[in-house]
């Protein structure tokens, strides 16, 4: 057990930056999520727009993410560059989900015409969207290349974002697992073919199933032990987003519910996303804490669970509206007309 003043490391700027970038990805998750179901709202139907679990969804998740993480923690070289290549694929695919309602809104704001360039799929693409498809890919490869950190947080936080917005031993196996490197396909190509350049190219690849942060983060001295970073994993963020998901979603039908005058407190800031936000905060310290304490990663999620679902269960029991946010709220039959409206 460390001395209590070791805590004070969590005032460094690695510790800071890892914190305020997980609440962030976090909130900026959940809150696509919301913006994604109003667009569904928008476009589609009503029973459309709702992104739900069932219950055995809800089950097999959990058990699912188990089954990967021990399949992984085994025979994680067998599969290391098939992983590579899927987890490239879906880096691209979700920083172009990500980004494009950015895209988007400069668009609409500069008022610049977009014609469509091309169809595929039974789908348009625009000019923009081929563009953006473009430096996506070549953000993609850029990581291929070099493995910089940076671009691994990038494209593990558009991972992140993009499955909160669409869906809800002898070893510790989860720091096996995380701090494990793939081998470069790009890399495996370009030696067999005996192309130039190939000790530009890194041979080893830390996946982006992670967010990490240099410990020596203002001295610009980055080595490539995986001991000289701090990491959070992406599950470690995307599933309390998902919990903040819903809790943004139920603010939301809330408020727009909230007809009488008398009942505005959901306007007034007395939603349940201000209780499970500080307290993912909150849970994050307290991972980062037990882990200086006791020198020894921790499983994030033991802390983040009751920290951010048991200030949303206990006001939600205050409030009485416990099994409304439970098993969720239903579309009034005066939705779709004011969908009509806007």
């Amino acid at each position: 057990m460390e001395p209590l003043w070791k805590l004070a490391y969590l005032l460094d700027p690695a510790p800071l930056t890892l914190i305020l970038t997980a609440v962030a990805v976090t909130f900026g998750s959940a809150f696509r999520a919301l913006n994604y179901g109003k667009e569904m709202e928008r476009n589609r139907d009503l029973s459309e727009a709702s992104i739900t679990l069932d219950r055995s969804q809800a089950l097999m998740m959990p058990v699912m993410s188990s089954c990967s993480l021990l399949l992984m923690f085994y025979l994680f070289s067998s599969v290391s560059q098939f992983l590579t290549a899927f987890v490239a694929v879906a880096s691209a695919s979700s920083l172009f989900f990500w980004l494009s309602p950015y895209i988007m809104y400069v668009k609409s704001q500069f008022g610049l015409v977009d014609p469509f360039v091309s169809r595929c799929c039974s789908k348009s693409f625009t000019r923009t969207q081929g563009i953006l498809a473009i430096v996506c890919t070549g953000i993609v490869a850029a990581w291929l290349v070099s493995g910089h950190w940076v671009l691994n947080n990038l494209l593990g936080i558009s991972i992140c974002i993009a499955f909160v917005s669409h869906r809800f031993f002898g070893a510790n196996v989860m720091v096996s697992v995380a701090t494990q490197q793939a081998s470069n396909p790009v890399h495996t190509v370009a030696n067999s073919l005996n192309l130039p350049g190939l000790q530009l190219i890194t041979k080893k690849l830390e996946l982006p199933v992670k967010i990490v942060f240099p410990r020596n983060f203002m001295s610009g001295v980055v080595s490539g032990n995986s001991a000289d970073f701090i990491m959070l994993g992406l599950g470690d963020m995307a599933i309390p987003a998902m919990l903040l998901a819903l809790v943004l979603c139920f603010d939301h039908q809330k408020s727009r519910d909230s007809m009488n005058p008398l009942d505005m407190s959901y306007s007034k800031g007395h939603k349940y996303i201000w209780y499970a936000l500080p307290g993912y905060a909150i849970g994050l310290v307290a991972a980062l804490s037990a882990g200086i304490l006791t020198h020894s990663p921790q499983p994030a999620l033991l802390y983040l669970v009751p920290s951010t679902l048991g200030p949303v269960i206990l006001m939600s029991w205050i409030r009485k509206e416990f099994t409304e946010l439970w098993e969720g709220t239903k579309p009034n039959l005066n939705d779709k007309a004011r969908l009509m409206e806007v």
